[in-house]
């Protein structure tokens, strides 16, 4: 088992692949500040009596900088590495993090696995739909996702009594959890469960469960809520949907215009959100790839994730 990885147009997208269904996920957005660029910015404030500032890079985006050395002021250049990418959130944007270093300039890592042409017929585009929804079903109740500013928040619903409604919401929440790329904090909601051996069980299936997800992880408490902390090396799926529905619209469509068999010009039909976020190049790579002339057609009706592409006689 490995993982496949596809080279998009405005993204990378990789699928590690068990028994024919997808088992996790990672999407990575190309053209902002990553995790692992390696690049001379500007200081362009820096707190007094502080090492943190904010810098700007050369893509014009800025990221919140610590341990600063005493001698950069602002206005100086300072070889940054980001740890950690930007996050859109529902009313505000959080500027990605950085620190000084000594490294060589270098690029952004790539998805790691064997590239593909195209992954299996069905299994992105399952994943996607399910993070864009972030409803999770299993038998007997369902997990919904909800990102917060402060921690992605997961609420365990069903009709099943307590103890075995959390623990049958365990499995699915792992899985969920890995296709979705998930990291930095997450709280789960589970039922309230009285008994302290029933949570302690629930505790020791999550240890098994998330036993290859590198976390760190507090005891059930009282009220059923649990957290879950893990580095986070990538925007996840589930925030990349939630908070750029166009942009992942917009990526998405560009993957099924590559995969139109009809002949002809290239059709592009979405909403006039989901065109306008599609680059000019991005355009361009498109025609290159394909072959073939690239059309665009505004339908206000449609709703962002219903863009489709086709051929266009001349």
């Amino acid at each position: 088992m490995s993982w496949l990885v596809e080279q998009g147009i405005g993204e990378e997208r990789a699928l590690l692949i068990r028994r024919g269904e997808a088992v996790a996920a990672r999407m990575r957005w190309t053209g902002g500040l990553e995790a692992g660029l390696v690049e001379d910015a500007v200081l362009v404030h820096r707190t007094k009596a502080s090492g943190r500032g904010r810098a700007r890079f050369a893509n014009g985006e800025e990221a919140l900088v610590d341990r600063l050395p005493r001698d950069a002021p602002e206005g100086s250049r300072v070889r940054l590495e980001v740890t950690r990418p930007a996050m859109g959130e529902a009313l505000r944007r959080k500027l990605a993090h950085a620190r000084p270093t000594d490294a060589p300039p270098c690029r952004a890592p790539a998805l790691a696995g064997d590239v593909v042409q195209r992954f299996p017929a069905g299994l992105w585009e399952d994943v996607w739909a399910e993070a864009a929804e972030g409803v999770v079903p299993f038998k007997g109740g369902s997990l919904v996702f909800t990102p917060t500013p402060a921690m992605v928040l997961v609420d365990v619903d069903g009709t099943l009594p307590p103890r075995d409604l959390a623990l049958a919401a365990v499995g699915p929440l792992a899985g969920a959890i890995a296709r979705f790329d998930l990291g930095g904090s997450v709280g789960i909601d589970f039922p309230t469960i009285a008994a302290k051996d029933e949570r302690r069980a629930v505790d020791s299936l999550l240890g098994v469960c998330l036993d290859e997800w590198d976390h760190e992880r507090t005891a059930m408490n009282g009220f059923g809520f649990v957290q879950l902390v893990a580095r986070m090396e990538r925007v996840s799926l589930l925030h990349r949907l939630a908070f750029d529905p166009c942009g992942g619209a917009a990526r998405l469509l560009l993957r099924r215009a590559e995969m139109v068999v009809e002949p002809g010009a290239l059709l592009l039909t979405a909403n006039p959100a989901v065109l306008a976020r599609l680059l000019p190049a991005w355009l361009e790579e498109l025609s290159r790839r394909t072959g073939r002339e690239v059309r665009l057609a505004p339908d206000p009706a449609l709703a962002p994730q219903a863009a489709f592409a086709q051929g266009q006689a001349r």
